[in-house]
């Protein structure tokens, strides 16, 4: 199972793009756990996700993020327009070959 966490600035703008995702996931035949939640809580949650995709509102974070991950998983910042349109099936394809390149 895949297990996709975003972050952003609450945790609460990404409900919407997380219901889309696990849409796409579903479709594309992958089984998958999708979750949002604030900034503040991602470190508690290293372990918990293959993937952790930060939203656009929080990118200054990314390098944070990046040190706190050591290598263990890829940090990616969602496109700001996919975001802003809430593209789920466009951010969890990315998600998907973002994780696939990074374990090559």
């Amino acid at each position: 199972m895949m297990r996709i966490m975003l972050a952003c600035s609450a945790g609460m703008s990404t409900s919407l793009l997380v219901t889309k995702m696990e849409k796409a996931a579903a479709e594309a035949g992958t089984e998958a756990k999708i979750w949002a939640v604030p900034e503040a809580e991602v470190e508690k949650n290293v372990g918990e996700f293959d993937i952790l995709l930060v939203g656009p509102q929080i990118r200054f974070k990314a390098k944070e993020f990046e040190k706190l991950a050591a290598g263990r998983f890829p940090v990616h910042i969602i496109d700001m327009r996919d975001y802003g349109t809430m593209n789920g099936a466009k951010v969890f394809n990315t998600a998907m070959e973002v994780y696939n390149n990074f374990n090559k």
